[in-house]
């Protein structure tokens, strides 16, 4: 019997915010629950920031060098393969609770569609449950059938005050709002499914409702990764001084005015207190999903992906957001729970995993091939309690920071568009950061966990700068578009020999 396919996306939720992964202060014991049934995998990376270059990563299996999905708005190329798509060709009716933030290709539609006018488009393949789009319209209105009957714009979310709890409920959240849509489509399906739910939080604006709201304490949670002041961070590159000056308050807390320079070192725990009450709301509506299964008796056929788009600064480096080059950006976590392989339920995966890898592992979960190259790999065999061979000893990501409408990017730093973007190879031991037009990075993990010291101009370092230099070039041409290049022409036709 085929199995149920759900698969779920938090957006921005960090890697490290994991009470199974031994979080000091995170209490997330539905997701937890989920790793005790089946893979918890510890090393995964997301494959670019923000959203739209992010998702884009993580539905077709392709790097950003691949998708070139660049930033939110930019198209996704329609000739791809994807997740979707892929359950389509294997029955399924995929179905979305949320948004893809996927800009569609404008080649494949009339230049007067106003699909043209946005990034939020849904991705080609799924049919949608519930739509939840930036403007919240969709949940605001189903506030308002609750009572609210103010609700008629993003300021329920507060009015600058920082921490303030919103006025609406513990049930009346944009995740709850979700689970519920989720919850009511389940209920009549009569065959195998394939659900996409996409929540947004714990994405800003920050803000979530009692008890979530002071669950926990400003001060609760680890010693941030970062150097003693905002100058000294500024210091390290001019791309972390540029993007730093760019951080204003209102996108993170809705109504707030300013830089996120004006907010103090305590503000920033106060954020983090909240964001840690976020995760645990979406913890708890997640919760309810799994109740729901068990009730119904579809647990036992559900195969559960539980992840994220990118993750979450959260005052690292004196920062908030997502983008750059820091492990606070793009480490997020990855569960898969997969029915038919209980016998390795609880493990852990050191590996280096990739958002890549989740296209090709539901490929080869359904017996599917995908219909271009993929730069991920199936995490199957882990799941199946294998350790694959020669798979990657570091993860990739990448960043492109061009501003195509306006140029300002391009005319602070003097660079092309195609000069605006940095590439990252990580491993255990060092990070390498090398930017198209910038000068690069490299951080001696061993020595400085935190990335604060850039040693890439120390002599001392210039053997290892150069092997990690080849290294990523070496990676990148190795993932260089496959699609055709296993496929040659023969007296006795094509031969195709392609590799996932």
């Amino acid at each position: 019997m085929k199995p149920n396919i759900l698969l779920i996306t938090a957006d921005q939720w960090r890697g490290d915010c994991l009470s199974a992964v031994g979080h000091p202060a995170v209490k997330t014991p539905n997701v937890d629950a989920l790793a005790a049934e089946g893979v918890l995998f510890r090393r995964h990376y997301a494959g670019a920031a923000p959203c739209s270059p992010a998702r884009a990563t993580l539905y077709t299996g392709l790097y950003q060098m691949n998708h070139r999905v660049c930033q939110n708005g930019s198209p996704l190329d329609a000739r791809f393969d994807n997740v979707a798509l892929a359950g389509r060709r294997a029955g399924y009716d995929p179905t979305l609770f949320g948004y893809t933030d996927v800009s569609p290709d404008p080649r494949a539609v009339d230049a007067q569609d106003p699909v043209l006018t946005t990034y939020e488009g849904v991705l080609a393949g799924f049919t949608v449950g519930q739509i939840l789009l930036e403007h919240e319209r969709q949940w605001l209105s189903w506030l308002r059938s609750r009572g609210h009957e103010d609700a008629w714009t993003r300021d329920v979310h507060g009015s600058g005050e920082l921490g303030a709890a919103p006025a609406y409920g513990a049930d009346e959240t944009q995740t709850a709002f979700l689970t519920d849509a989720f919850l009511a489509w389940r209920e009549i399906q009569d065959r195998p499914w394939f659900a996409h739910i996409s929540y947004l939080r714990p994405h800003p604006p920050f803000c979530v409702p009692e008890p979530y709201n002071s669950m926990f304490a400003p001060g609760d949670g680890p010693a941030y990764a970062r150097a003693a002041s905002r100058a000294e961070e500024m210091a390290v590159h001019p791309f972390t001084r540029y993007a730093m000056s760019q951080q204003t308050k209102s996108s993170f807390v809705h109504g707030a005015e300013g830089p996120v320079s004006g907010w103090t070192a305590e503000d920033f725990d106060r954020i983090r207190a909240v964001y840690y009450g976020m995760i645990a709301e979406v913890d708890a509506q997640f919760g309810r999903i799994v109740a729901a299964l068990r009730e119904s008796g579809q647990w036992e056929n559900t195969l559960v992906i539980f992840t994220s788009d990118h993750a979450e600064m959260m005052g690292d480096h004196w920062s908030l957001g997502k983008g750059g080059y820091q492990d606070g950006s793009y480490h997020i976590p990855l569960v898969i729970r997969d029915p038919s392989a209980s016998d390795v339920a609880g493990r852990q995966v050191d590996a280096f995993t990739s958002a890549a890898d989740i296209m090709p592992t539901l490929c080869e979960r359904l017996g599917l091939r995908p219909r271009n190259h993929q730069d991920g790999s199936s995490l199957l065999p882990f799941t199946q309690g294998d350790a694959p061979a020669g798979w990657r000893d570091a993860a990739f990501f990448e960043f492109d920071f061009r501003d195509v409408v306006d140029g300002e990017r391009e005319a602070h730093f003097d660079l092309h568009s195609n000069q605006c973007n940095l590439s990252v190879v990580r491993d255990k031991a060092f990070k390498y950061v090398h930017f198209a037009g910038l000068p690069p990075l490299l951080f001696d993990l061993e020595k400085d966990p935190d990335e604060l010291v850039n040693v890439a101009e120390d002599p001392a370092y210039a053997m290892t700068r150069l092997r990690y230099a080849e290294k990523l070039l070496s990676l990148r041409a190795a993932h260089l578009d496959q699609t055709l290049a296993y496929t040659e022409l023969t007296p006795e036709g094509p031969v195709s020999r392609p590799t996932v």
